[in-house]
This record gives C-alpha cells, sequence and structure tokens, in this order.
C-alpha cells in the first residue's frame, strides 16, 4: 500500500469511527437533560406518566452510553495509530481537554450509577432528581471538552511555532480558541434537539401503532416542546457561526456557499446543482443575504474562492452537506411549530397519521442532519488537519496495514449497532408502558 492509499483508508476509517460514534454520542449528550426534565415534570404536577418517562428513558440511555464508550474508545485509538505525525505535534496541546473529557465521562458515569440503583428509595423523589445534574452536566461538558479539541484543529492557537514543532505551550489559550464558542453551542444545542426529535419520533410511533395512552401523549408534547426551543437556538447560533467563517475560515465559507469571486452584496446560494467546476445550475439566489449572514451588512464584502490557492480549497460538495443541514433543521422547527400551536388550541389535527408519520420521519432526519453537519465541519476543514499548519496527507499514517483495520472495525460497527437495537426494541417490546404502570400501582398498596 502506497503512502497516498494508507491516507485514504485512514481518513475512511477515521469518517466511519467518527459517524457511527455521534449516533450514540448526540443521544449521551442529549437525553440526560431530557430525563432531568421529565422527572421535574413528575414532580411538580404529581404525575407518575413523567416519572415513568423519566425511569424507561434512563434505560435505554444505559444502553447507548455503553456503546458510546466502546467507539469513544476507539476514536482515540485511531488517533494514536492513523494520525501519529498529528499527535506528536499537537498531543501536548490537546492532552488537557482530552483528560477532561474523560473525567466528565466519569463524573456522569458515577452518578448515573447511583441514579439507577437508588429508584424508589427516597421518600422525597426530589433528592432522587438532584442525582440527574452531574449526569447532565458531566454528559454536557464531556460534548464541550471534545468539542473544544475540535474547535482548536480549526483555529490553532496558545503556542508558538518552531522547527516543526509547537513550543511554549498555554492549553487554557490553546482550548478557548475563536472557534470555540459557536462550535461548542452548535454541538449542543444540536444534541438536546436531535434527542428530543429521536424521544418524539418513538412517542408518535407508539400513537400510531394504536396505543392511545395518555403516557405517549405527554411524552410527545414534552419532546416537541423541547425540540423547538433547541432548532430555534441552533437557528440562531448557526446564524453566528457564519459570522464567524466570514472572519476566521473565509475559504470554508466561500466553499459550501459556492461563493467564487470577491465581490459585495453578496447573494445567497440555496440548492443548485455544480457543473463543470463553477457552473452552478438550478440555484436560488437570495440577493445581499451572504452578505448579511457573514458581516450583518447587505453591502458587505464577501470574500470568495479566488483569493485562495486552489489545493487549500475545501471540496466544493460541503454545498449539499450545508443544504441537507438547514432544510432539515428548517422542517424540523416548523413541524414542532404546527405540534406545540396545535396542542394548545387542542387541534385534532396533530394526531392524524399523516402528521404523526411526519414526526416520526424527524428522528432519522434529525440525526441525518448531525451526520450532514459534522462531515461538513470536518471535510471544510480540508486540506488541513491542524489549520494552517498541518496538513491531512502530512499527517496520516504510512502504514500498510489500514485497510484491514478498516475491514475490523466495520464487523465491530456492524456487531454493536445491531445488538444494540436489538437490546432497546425488545426492551420496549417485553415492558410496555401499560403493564408497568399497573405493576407500579401494585407495588403501592
Amino acid at each position: 500500500m502506497d503512502n497516498g492509499q494508507a491516507v485514504f483508508f485512514s481518513r475512511l476509517l477515521t469518517e466511519l469511527t467518527l459517524s457511527f460514534h455521534i449516533i450514540y454520542a448526540t443521544i449521551g449528550v442529549g437525553i440526560p437533560l431530557l430525563i432531568f426534565i421529565a422527572q421535574w415534570m413528575g414532580i411538580k404536577k404529581q404525575d407518575e406518566h413523567y416519572i415513568l418517562l423519566a425511569r424507561r428513558w434512563t434505560r435505554g440511555f444505559v444502553i447507548t452510553v455503553a456503546v458510546g464508550v466502546v467507539t469513544g474508545t476507539a476514536i482515540g485509538l485511531q488517533l494514536n495509530l492513523l494520525w501519529p505525525t498529528f499527535m506528536q505535534l499537537a498531543g501536548n496541546v490537546i492532552a488537557l481537554p482530552l483528560f477532561m473529557e474523560t473525567f466528565a465521562f466519569f463524573f456522569e458515569a458515577i452518578f448515573l450509577g447511583i441514579y439507577l440503583y437508588t429508584w424508589d428509595r427516597f421518600e422525597d423523589q426530589r433528592k432522587h432528581m438532584l442525582l440527574l445534574i452531574p449526569v447532565a452536566i458531566g454528559a454536557s461538558f464531556s460534548a464541550v471538552f471534545i468539542t473544544m479539541v475540535n474547535a482548536f484543529m480549526n483555529a490553532p492557537q496558545g503556542f508558538e511555532f518552531a522547527n516543526g514543532e509547537l513550543i511554549n505551550v498555554q492549553p487554557i489559550i490553546a482550548m478557548f480558541n475563536p472557534a470555540m464558542p459557536t462550535k461548542v453551542a452548535h454541538v449542543l444545542a444540536t444534541a438536546y434537539m436531535t434527542s428530543a426529535f429521536i424521544l418524539a419520533a418513538i412517542g408518535a410511533y407508539r400513537l400510531l401503532k394504536g396505543s392511545n395512552h395518555e403516557y405517549h401523549k405527554k411524552a410527545l408534547l414534552l419532546t416537541m416542546k423541547v425540540g423547538l426551543i433547541f432548532s430555534v437556538a441552533a437557528a440562531i447560533i448557526g446564524d453566528f457561526s457564519g459570522k464567524y467563517l466570514a472572519e476566521y475560515q473565509p475559504e470554508k465559507l466561500a466553499a459550501l456557499e459556492w461563493h467564487f469571486e470577491t465581490e459585495e452584496s453578496a447573494s445567497l446560494t440555496l440548492f443548485g446543482i455544480l457543473e463543470n467546476g463553477e457552473e452552478v445550475k438550478y440555484a436560488l439566489k437570495i440577493p445581499y443575504a451572504l452578505s448579511i449572514l457573514a458581516h450583518g451588512d447587505p453591502n458587505a464584502e464577501v470574500i470568495g474562492l479566488d483569493q485562495f490557492p486552489e489545493d487549500e480549497t475545501p471540496p466544493l460538495y460541503i454545498h449539499y452537506l450545508f443544504m441537507t443541514m438547514v432544510l432539515i433543521g428548517m422542517f424540523a422547527t416548523l413541524l414542532s411549530v404546527f405540534y406545540v400551536m396545535g396542542s394548545r388550541l387542542r387541534s385534532r389535527f396533530i394526531f392524524r397519521r399523516f402528521f404523526l408519520w411526519l414526526i416520526v420521519a424527524l428522528g432519522p432526519l434529525s440525526m441525518i442532519a448531525i451526520e450532514a453537519g459534522w462531515w461538513l465541519a470536518e471535510v471544510g476543514r480540508q486540506p488541513w488537519v491542524l489549520r494552517g499548519l498541518l496538513k491531512t496527507k502530512e499527517a496520516a499514517t504510512t502504514s500498510g496495514q489500514v485497510d484491514l483495520m478498516l475491514y475490523l472495525f466495520i464487523l465491530l460497527y456492524l456487531v454493536l449497532g445491531f445488538a444494540s437495537a436489538f437490546v432497546l426494541i425488545r426492551m420496549v417490546k417485553h415492558n410496555p408502558v401499560e403493564q408497568e404502570l399497573l405493576d407500579r400501582q401494585k407495588e403501592r398498596r
């Protein structure tokens, strides 16, 4: 295997691992907050349905945490095996946030274990609910610290570069780089949003399958409200992200918007197909919108791809990833607005089969948006693994065994994916809500 093949397989394996891990990582960040909200609602309203929501979501959450640990470990292993030059160069910079991410996970896991094994052991349920606070904090900060590493790769700072080495490293300054605020905020908001819509999809599916129980209706309303809040938050943060890119990564903004020439009063390109390198067909152009997105000024100049060397330009297909993410986000926001308004107006439309099927579709669609967003973030940084300092082709291993590693990890992810899905489905089928509510009523007698 030549060096070019080693780089290709290294990138492919890393992309596969991140794409698989992000499913469980997103759920792992978002679900604890929803569990806390459900239990708080149950205590506040003295409603057993919300308490049961928290209990059942926690059981499923534990399965995803277990798989997330395996895939997270695989990422750490692959960083060292597949990208040794990157780790040699930047390892002493990213060591602190990686350690903090591990600490945050253990912090979360300890309190999650206590929370799980103390069900019904507190007379005052509020004391039990307090255990969820460190679980939710640990889950969120785990995402914060690992995202800081990714942000550093996009906006490296906090060191001096001399003789091909990073010296005089200041890890705190490196962690709080210009990319950090928007990246961390976007990761957290979309994780909460996606987790809410996945749980909403489950509730809508149960209603479609004939279970008209009040439990599922309450679950659906709660999750759609949370999803709406964070979908709006994600859109607002997306606007800040555009302004960050315009200032710090203009080549990425130009590539994802197919903005080829530097100009004032730039239009925003929606949809479209790219032909012959720079010919855009079937696109919808919104006048002045790109200048507003980039600088908040309709007459501002936006830097185009003509200002960058061709070998430092991100792949132009990231425009399709961007549009996928934006369109799904808009669909999710509109659907949740209709549902919440319909619930307030007591409209029966929100329980029609067609509308419920749209909510069911929202679960996988929101995860597709997460995947598209991460591919956009990673591919949009190319050809750099550490922007401006180290190119991807220079950071990869030269080992001839990467293709074998790829096949082994594909097998591992297939086993983990099918096993976790099987356990979760079996858990729901063999423990229906109606029966669990009856059992809990008997326990109290």
